[in-house]
Parts: C-alpha cells; sequence; structure tokens
C-alpha cells in the first residue's frame, strides 16, 4: 500500500475505486466499509482508495483549537495500510480547498486524478462548497463522467456514527476496554519521551515522560492505566499515569509510563504507547509513602491483568 498526496508524481493511471471520508479512529465501522471497497476492487479488477482528508476540515474551517482526533495524520495511514489497500490519498484540506465546486471537486480529484469508476459512499454524503451537494448529485456526475455510485446503507453509516461517538465517550471516561472493542485495536499515543521532574525515580519506580507533539490527539481521562511498548523489537508492558502529579502539588498534566524489569535509557525516543486497561482514578495521596504503596499494589495489579492478557 502506498500514501500519495497531490504533489506525489506517483498517483496510478489505474482506474479505481473509492471511498471518501475522514476515517478518525479507522474504527470497526469504517473497517467494515474498506472490506467491501477492497472486495468491490477485486471484483471489478480496479486498485483501491481511500481519500481523506488532513487537516480536519473543521480545523480549517470552523478553526477550531479543540478539536480533538482518535488518530493522528500518521496514526492514520498506519492503521489504513493494514486493512489491503492499494492507496491512500491524503488530500490537504485548505479553505482554497473547501471553495472548490462540487463539479470541480468530481472532475479534478475523482476523474482526472484518481482515474475512479466506482465510488462507495455513506447515503448522507455531503461534498463541494458549504456541503452544497449529496449523492444524487454525485451519481449525476456519475453519468456524466462515467463512473458507479454505491450507496452505503443507512445502517452502516449509523453504525460509524454510534461507533465513533461510543470511543470518545469511553476515552473521556477512562473506559479502555469498550474504547478497544468499538476500534477493533488498542487505543495508542505516540510521543517523545523527554525529562519530567524526577518524581517517579525518587519513588524508585522511574518513569519515561511521553511528550504527545500533536496538540489534537484525544488524550483518555486522567487516571492510572496499563500499558505496553515496543523496544529493541521486544513487548514491554507497563502502568502509565496521565494527570497532574497532585500528591507533589504539581498542576501541569503529563503522561508519565513506569515500564517493568526495565532500566534502559529513553531519552528523546520515539515510542508508542498501547492502552490495555485503566486501574484507577489519579488521587492526592497524604504522603508520598501513602503513594508508594499505591504504586505497589497498582503494579501488582497491572501484571495481573497482563498475565491474563497473555494466558
Amino acid at each position: 500500500m502506498k500514501v500519495l498526496t497531490a504533489t506525489d508524481s506517483s498517483i496510478p493511471q489505474t482506474p479505481s475505486v473509492v471511498t471518501i471520508g475522514t476515517f478518525d479512529g479507522v474504527h470497526i465501522g469504517h473497517q467494515k466499509i474498506i472490506k467491501k471497497l477492497t472486495k468491490r476492487a477485486s471484483e471489478e479488477n480496479l486498485i483501491s482508495v481511500v481519500l481523506t482528508f488532513f487537516p480536519h476540515p473543521r480545523m480549517v474551517l470552523q478553526q477550531n483549537p479543540n478539536i480533538e482526533l482518535l488518530n493522528t495524520i500518521s496514526e492514520r495511514k498506519e492503521i489504513l495500510s493494514a486493512l489491503g489497500l492499494d492507496f491512500i490519498y491524503v488530500k490537504e484540506f485548505t479553505k482554497v480547498f473547501a471553495e472548490l465546486s462540487a463539479r470541480d471537486f468530481v472532475k479534478t480529484i475523482l476523474v482526472d486524478t484518481l482515474h475512479v469508476k466506482h465510488v462507495i459512499i455513506g447515503y448522507d454524503h455531503q461534498f463541494g462548497k458549504d456541503r452544497s451537494a449529496n449523492i444524487d448529485d454525485l451519481k449525476r456526475f456519475g453519468a456524466e463522467f462515467g463512473f458507479q455510485v454505491e450507496e452505503i446503507s443507512a445502517q452502516d453509516v449509523e453504525d460509524v456514527a454510534v461507533s465513533s461517538t461510543k470511543i470518545r465517550s469511553a476515552l473521556k471516561s477512562g473506559d479502555i476496554k469498550t474504547a478497544n472493542s468499538f476500534l477493533g485495536y488498542q487505543y495508542y499515543i505516540n510521543g517523545t519521551v523527554v525529562r519530567g521532574k524526577g518524581f517517579g525515580k525518587k519513588m524508585e519506580f522511574p518513569t519515561a515522560n511521553i511528550n504527545v507533539p500533536d496538540a489534537y490527539k484525544l488524550i483518555p481521562k486522567n487516571g492510572v492505566y496499563v500499558v505496553s511498548s515496543m523496544h529493541d523489537g521486544k513487548i514491554i508492558y507497563g502502568m502509565m499515569n496521565i494527570g497532574v502529579n497532585p500528591t507533589f502539588d504539581a498542576n501541569k498534566k503529563t503522561i508519565e509510563a513506569h515500564f517493568f524489569d526495565f532500566d534502559q535509557n529513553l531519552y528523546d525516543q520515539n515510542l508508542k504507547i498501547i492502552f490495555l486497561d485503566r486501574l484507577r482514578d489519579e488521587h492526592k495521596f497524604e504522603s508520598v509513602e501513602a503513594l508508594i504503596a499505591q504504586l505497589r499494589q497498582d503494579q501488582k495489579n497491572a501484571q495481573q491483568i497482563i498475565a491474563a492478557l497473555n494466558a
């Protein structure tokens, strides 16, 4: 699978079947649509293409600094790449692009760039300037330019919307199991290990402080989680706190992972942290000693969960 952009000179000339969307989360609802796409591509000897957009349209049109997405664009590409697609076409969403008429969008992007012969799209899809065109317009353009339009059923579209809502709600309440069940994979974040205050090391629970560079990435609710990562090709397990370290009267939100039986230097390394389960809320303890006692119990609880997952 190859990721393409508007400036890519290697965009194939082969006829394609295309589906269109932001695909934030690439969850089980999206995966069902993509399976339909790849099946259609095989049946009609077409290449399969997901047309997606970045930045998210709301980032551009609403200039919303508080938007939270399930995936960064890099993560979205990574997850989509595992689903048997031939190409992902990432179209930069700009204010100029948003002014493109529906017909110009179809002609320049779908027909001239992606050589579309079949579009699979939601029954309620809207596109073009001010989202003024709908699936009936797309079918009319299909007749004009020689491609077919296949509707995604109302039920499947509803499944996508429900899954997206449930995942975000679950993550914001710390319900990792529910989020993972609707995602069809384990939620994760990517970040660089930076130097912190050293609280964990002083308590003999050294932590990797994770800086997530993408401000729009949804971070689960504050609390303590069971996590895993990869280092030198091996899975490492641990527990991670998201929060403000209230026992130390800190007020800056941090993401700190303590890996079990691991003592290597991780500074400046990029880590993918996978959420396996949630242990508890973040608390302010009466003393550092009380916090240490809780961390020891957290480790025991986490190791039991990990053992069960690997059984």
